[in-house]
């Protein structure tokens, strides 16, 4: 497995719970050898209690009988729907380029990030991140389209408009939608969840970037979100960053 440097020198020997949900015939395979891996640096609790995986991750984490949580192959759904009640959750995503380039993506959830305000708290929570990471804090808002498409389309102009407004409170720049350009800023916040979710699945499952998960922000635990599609060697590396949040 490889970790980037910057993952590899903070990684912590801690006690993290994973989670096991067995939606298709491989998910025992990918969960079992994630462990395997993450053995050589952290003591991993592997849950698999069927349709009370997700309630018995979270009380693992209100009991305090782990450090942190990797939602692994357990229903994204039903992991939400508990540790939703009553609070408002926000997720930023640790990725890696093919040229090795640290970066953190937000918002990555299909029903994230809409508002201007909640792109503003995504930022907030990726500065603290990124600070933990020790990767840059530049900031780089993305939209829908170039300068030079306005008039051509109402969404990508309201886009536009958008990604000017979040970048000029944050103290960011708008890279319109130049991605390979962002990246270097080391936040990225994309114009929605939906083209967020699209970025980290054409980066880590069809070209050569690496996922690390994605870390929860506003509540009181340490979770790390995974696609529950991810291979052996990614859950290992969002164990490994469950051990340095």
């Amino acid at each position: 497995m490889y970790l980037h440097e910057k993952i590899k020198n903070k990684v912590r020997n801690k006690k993290v719970a994973v989670g096991l949900y067995r939606f298709d015939e491989t998910a025992e395979e990918r969960i079992i050898k994630a462990t395997e891996i993450a053995s050589k640096f952290a003591d991993v609790v592997v849950v698999d209690e069927g349709e009370n995986t997700e309630k018995k991750l979270i009380e693992l984490l209100k009991n305090g009988e782990v450090y942190s949580a990797v939602r692994g192959t357990a229903r994204a759904s039903k992991f939400l729907e508990i540790l939703r009640a009553g609070q408002k959750t926000y997720r930023v995503a640790v990725l890696e380029t093919a040229k090795n380039e640290l970066f953190l993506l937000s918002p990555v959830g299909v029903d994230e990030g809409k508002t201007v305000r909640e792109k503003m708290k995504l930022i907030e929570y990726s500065k603290q991140l990124a600070e933990k990471l020790e990767i840059s804090k530049g900031i780089a808002v993305l939209a829908g389209g170039r300068y030079g498409d306005l008039g051509r389309d109402l969404d990508v102009d309201i886009s536009l408009a958008s990604a000017e407004l979040v970048a000029k409170l944050s103290g960011g720049k708008n890279y319109e939608i130049l991605l390979e350009d962002a990246v270097k800023e080391g936040i990225v916040i994309a114009p929605d969840g939906i083209s967020g979710n699209l970025i980290f699945r054409a980066l880590c499952y069809l070209g050569d970037g690496k996922e690390y998960g994605a870390v929860y922000y506003g509540v009181p635990y340490r979770i790390v979100d995974t696609s529950r599609n991810q291979s052996a060697e990614g859950f290992a590396r969002a164990i490994a960053l469950a051990t340095i949040i």
